[in-house]
């Protein structure tokens, strides 16, 4: 392996200045608890900062416990988790990303959780959602950080000055493209469109594709839907176009999987579609208030939008202190002094007593998340399977195959055609 990836990490003492704010009880350990803890994890600077504060007030009511903590970029982590891995010098703490849950906890790389629930652990308010996410073959795998959502975003200025009623919790995927339809009947700046074009979202797909009883993939990593389906989801699209209620196809090619380059930030579009974590981003760079709220539902239909962890937090099953560990993973995602100190930097918390915590220091629009997250809570439906490997190619083609029906270089049932052969080809190819 090329040590060159392991450049940019860096090293962190946990021993900072002594911070004052006070902890709970259940935080506390007795002195045979006495414990060295490795910990490992991927961010910047800013996720340094909040963390590494967080360790130390929780040293301040452990003293008898040491703590050395790593962090580095995302793609340097892997390589530098999987060398220590096979290596057997594993951390004890682990920041895991929900991709690769399933194949450490199946390789018999982290520990199950469960004997510490309800001791070390105290997630009993995470809920079964959240809990399930973090959870491999029944067994509990790590705690969950933080949740994200896909979201709707809208300028809610523009839409009281067309006159129209914004989408809501309740809109249907028909009721939607009657709204947008309003909206451009009642809209006087024709440089804007109602939304923009979300047929090369594959989330959003995903979404639609679940509130029929359908999915993306299969648990054995198969495609879980058709070209019938993928047809149906083009022709959608292709109707909000022919209705002039979606961006045109050469203003949503704008479009670079950034906050930056989506339309409603260009001014293009009053509704657009991102993760809950890019909200903040997206209302930095407009100068209008953007408003979020969940994706269309299907009347009658199943729950298609679901909470998937940021990250969680897991143990080795080397480590040779699991319940320190635990202990420390409970302060940092279920004590608030330490879900304090970690803000929405990690995602909105999963326990809606710390939501509740930390609600008191979060800016406007950090609580728009937390509101938008607490009010599709009850809505969601269970979390898909694991992404098969290939899936960020197939994403890169379904951008592809929707801006070429956009153009009309094909019709939306050809499109849907395309997908399918291809993304069937890339899995065969991925194994």
């Amino acid at each position: 392996m090329n040590m060159s990836h392991f450049g940019r990490r860096r090293f962190i003492g946990a021993g900072l200045a002594a911070m004052t704010l006070p902890l709970l009880a259940g935080t506390r350990a007795s002195a045979q608890d006495a414990a060295n803890i490795r910990m490992i994890w991927w961010g910047g600077d800013e996720r340094a900062r909040r963390t590494n504060a967080a360790i130390d007030l929780f040293k301040k009511a452990n003293p008898q416990t040491a703590i050395q903590a790593e962090f580095m970029g995302w793609d340097d982590y892997w390589a530098r988790l999987a060398t220590q891995v096979a290596g057997g010098n594993a951390p004890d703490f682990i920041q895991m990303d929900y991709r690769y849950m399933f194949e450490y906890a199946r390789r018999g790389a982290i520990r199950p959780l469960d004997e510490y629930l309800g001791n070390q652990l105290k997630l009993e308010d995470f809920g079964k959602v959240n809990l399930d996410s973090c959870s491999v073959d029944g067994k509990l795998y790590g705690g969950n950080v933080g949740v994200n959502a896909f979201a709707l975003v809208f300028d809610a200025k523009a839409w009281g000055e067309a006159g129209a009623t914004p989408p809501d919790l309740k809109t249907t995927w028909d009721g939607f493209a009657e709204k947008c339809a309003a909206f451009m009947k009642g809209n006087k700046n024709k440089r804007v469109s109602a939304t923009a074009d979300g047929s090369g979202q594959e989330t959003l797909f995903e979404i639609w594709l679940r509130t029929q009883g359908k999915a993306l993939y299969n648990p054995d990593g198969t495609l879980a839907y058709d070209a019938a389906d993928a047809g149906r989801w083009f022709a959608y699209w292709a109707e909000m176009r022919k209705a002039g209620s979606c961006v045109a196809a050469d203003v949503q090619a704008l479009h670079k999987q950034s906050p930056e380059t989506t339309p409603i930030v260009n001014g293009r579009s009053a509704i657009d579609f991102v993760h809950s974590n890019q909200f903040e981003g997206c209302q930095k760079l407009v100068q209008f208030e953007l408003t979020a709220t969940g994706t269309p539902v299907q009347d009658g239909g199943k729950p298609g939008q679901y909470l998937k962890p940021s990250q969680l937090f897991a143990i080795s099953a080397a480590s040779k202190n699991p319940a320190a560990t635990a202990r420390l993973i409970n302060f940092l995602i279920a004590e608030p002094e330490g879900a304090k100190l970690l803000g929405l930097d990690r995602g909105v918390p999963a326990s809606p007593a710390i939501r509740d915590a930390i609600a008191a220091d979060l800016n406007p629009n950090a609580r728009k998340v937390v509101d938008l997250i607490s009010s599709i809570t009850p809505l969601v439906g269970a979390l898909p399977p694991a992404p098969p490997r290939g899936a960020g190619e197939i994403n890169e083609v379904q951008i592809r195959i929707s801006q070429e029906a956009a153009f009309e270089a094909v019709t939306p049932e050809q499109a849907g055609a395309n997908l399918v052969d291809e993304a069937t080809a890339i899995l065969k190819r991925a194994g």
